[in-house]
């Protein structure tokens, strides 16, 4: 591999210090608008390539998009595994079966099948696009996952498909490419590529995972390891179980995958670690190569614009909606927000990785199969991005019951009601902390209603629910379950503790 000269190293570094600079100053006003971070980076992509200021001209087959476009589908495969709330998956069931099963393959199928019909491609290279574009992407979705206003049916049935789907749709891709490589010729060929797919790839994951682990807290009891330092140890983990997977001819982004849904089984505590400090890191690496895609490649997609890729890219985006909406009436959510989930099914970089791996495995169709993805993904960013806008700015949905918002809980203390605010922090976060809100009462967020029951907390009482999670995951959880258990004032605070904090509704040192 040729090294950097000076130069090619100063301009590397400054486009990784802009991309940094400009997500943390751009942050706010991202959160407030509803414009997708992702269309930000194109346009600075853009800027930088050959038609601005000509910085940065990054072609197909460049090694720095494979790098980087590797990188960010395992860490893509990896957080969704390593963030997915396993007990909501167990307690929804049903709709992350139905989601990520007939949801996904349908969308999938329907979607090689106009593949096939529109653009002329082989059955494995429609596969391929097919299974590309019925991915949603996590970055796109997470302004709309932040909405404490969301339907707790939507964010529940969004999270649960952004977080499960690329499992399911990359064996799809990889047999695809095994069949235009012609390896698939007989039993034995088959027999291999099965055992790469389900067994060396996610048993490395799995191992790489365990002994990671073992290891991990072989030292905490002995030395003790800083927990800032436990977000980079499990970023290494899923580069190791990539390599390690590679190494044996396995699925690196299975193993990735694999490694991560070990440490989320066996290891809260790290997970909480690598959720506040080391998805950042994630999200920074997938913005970087937003920006390295918008340079000139995604732009192709607008020259791939014709009568039939037009219509196909309306099929892929407007027939998921029908299709959810009757997917997901078995679960018996409200057929608006059903359509809500159809509907904010975003197409976005998941989807360009996976059409990549056409082209980095030099498949015949792999450059029409990645400009057919860009102008679907290009076209779902404007759509997506302009209902987000739109909705933000005819104001708040309406807040599901279980949430209550900071300025309703002020009212209700000034007009004199007693409110009890209930710390559900997650252990690792409650142990970190010196303080809580004044007069909270702790219940254990994995047992609250059998806490509430002990504690004899009366039925009647206002109940101000706060965690530190994201979206207040666990908070409204919690609310949920007190509501079912006979608390029907039982509310989720929208923000947290950091919103119960800048209210300023008093805290005190935490109860020992």
């Amino acid at each position: 591999m040729p090294s950097l000269s000076p130069a090619e190293l100063a301009s590397a570094l400054a486009l990784v210090g802009a991309v940094i600079l400009i997500a943390a100053l751009l942050s706010g006003l991202v959160e407030r608008s509803g414009v997708p971070q992702v269309a930000i980076f194109l346009a600075l992509g853009a800027a930088l390539g050959p038609a601005g200021l000509e910085l940065l001209d990054v072609e197909l087959d460049s090694t720095a998009l494979q790098v980087a476009a590797t990188l960010s589908l395992a860490l893509i495969l990896f957080t969704d595994a390593l963030s997915l709330d396993l007990r909501e998956a167990r307690e929804h069931r049903v709709l992350a079966l139905l989601a990520i099963g007939p949801g996904t393959l349908l969308s999938a199928a329907l979607f090689t099948l106009a593949a096939w019909l529109l653009l002329d491609l082989s059955a494995p290279a429609a596969a391929i696009l097919g299974a590309a574009l019925a991915s949603t992407d996590p970055v796109l979705l997470k302004g709309l996952l932040r909405r404490p206003e969301l339907p707790a049916g939507a964010r529940q049935a969004l999270r649960l498909e952004s977080g499960l789907n690329d499992v399911v749709l990359l064996p799809i891709v990889l047999v695809a490419l095994a069949l235009i490589g012609g390896s698939t010729g007989g039993g034995a060929s088959w027999a291999r590529l099965g055992l790469d797919l389900l067994l060396l790839g996610p048993g490395a994951g799995v191992l790489v995972g365990l002994v990671a682990l073992g290891a991990l807290e072989w030292m905490r009891r002995r030395l003790g390891v800083r927990r800032d330092y436990e977000s980079l140890y499990s970023l290494g983990v899923a580069f190791a179980a990539y390599a390690a997977a590679e190494s044996v001819h396995g699925s690196g982004f299975l193993a990735a995958f694999a490694a991560g849904l070990t440490i989320a089984m066996f290891d809260v505590e790290l997970c909480d670690c690598f959720q506040e400090y080391g998805e950042t890191t994630a999200e920074l690496a997938l913005l970087l190569t937003f920006v390295l895609l918008g340079s000139s490649l995604i732009w192709s997609g607008v020259g791939a614009a014709s009568g039939s890729t037009l219509a196909f890219a309306a099929f892929v985006l407007f027939a998921r909606p029908a299709l959810y909406l009757a997917v997901l009436a078995p679960t018996r959510i409200e057929w608006r927000t059903r359509l809500l989930v159809g509907w904010f099914g975003p197409r976005g970089l998941s989807s360009l990785l996976l059409a990549l791996l056409a082209v980095f495995a030099g498949a015949p169709e792999g450059a029409a199969i990645f400009r057919v993805a860009c102008l679907v993904v290009l076209l779902s960013i404007g759509l997506h991005g302009a209902t987000l806008i739109w909705i933000g700015r005819r104001g708040p949905l309406p807040a599901p019951r279980e949430m209550i918002a900071i300025d309703e809980v002020r009212a209700q203390i000034a007009a004199g009601e007693t409110l009890v605010p209930i710390d559900v922090r997650k252990q690792a976060s409650w142990e970190a902390s010196d303080e809580q809100a004044r007069g909270a009462v702790r219940l254990s967020p994995d047992r609250a209603v059998d806490d509430a029951r002990v504690l004899g907390l009366p039925s009647d009482a206002g109940i101000v629910l706060y965690c530190t999670c994201p979206n207040d995951a666990t908070s409204a959880r919690v609310a949920r379950e007190l509501l079912r258990g006979g608390w029907p004032r039982a509310r989720a605070l929208i923000g947290g503790f950091d919103a119960w904090k800048q209210a300023g509704l008093g805290v005190e040192p935490k109860a020992a």
